[in-house]
């Protein structure tokens, strides 16, 4: 094995720690912290023509005030089942029709919602630092068994290194998302 096959192991491993915190990202943002956010409703579907369809397929999702979400469809024929899926996620918001729009308003959190929606942005935090641990142990396993099967063993050891280096800088970057994400749970 030689230096590039390294170089490009890193890069594997890096790979694999952006992935993770990529997905801890669109984790936390749908975490509802008190104010209205259209990433909320990314999990609802919509029944449209027989199939089920992601809300933004079906409908313009906007956010005209920090306390409400405002969801417009594009065919009113739409608007009852919108509604349906709505109540049907686990948004936990109860929607107004208007006959023209649909008015979310996002209601203030209590002290207990907001412990409980900190505790489960710290799961996900937690998960993300675990597959970033598992790419660096699998990264160091396959340099171990590289250096057994003839690689120079300084150039392993370079290796191991930089794979560490990577770790702590990912394991940062989700310290960083889930401070930042914690913070604006426990505003009021």
């Amino acid at each position: 094995m030689a230096a590039t096959d390294t170089k490009q192991i890193i890069k594997d491993a890096e790979a694999k720690m952006n992935a993770a915190v990529q997905h801890l990202d669109d984790e936390l943002a749908r975490i509802r912290a008190g104010k209205a956010s259209a990433r909320i409703l990314d999990n609802v579907r919509v029944t449209y023509y027989g199939d089920l369809a992601p809300l933004s397929n079906v409908a313009s999702v906007t956010t005209p005030d920090a306390k409400t979400i405002l969801i417009t469809p594009w065919e009113k024929s739409l608007l009852k089942e919108i509604e349906k899926a709505i109540l049907a996620s686990e948004v936990g918001i109860t929607p107004e029709n208007n006959g023209e729009t649909i008015r979310l308003g996002i209601p203030p959190l209590t002290e207990d919602r907001r412990r409980s929606l900190a505790k489960n942005a710290k799961q996900h935090a937690e998960a993300a630092k675990v597959s970033i641990r598992n790419a660096r142990r699998d990264t160091i396993d396959v340099i171990k068994k590289a250096v057994k099967d003839g690689t120079p063993e300084d150039l392993g050891k370079d290796a191991e290194a930089e794979a560490q280096k990577i770790h702590d800088k990912y394991v940062k970057k989700v310290d960083d998302l889930y401070a930042a994400k914690e913070k604006e749970i426990m505003t009021v």
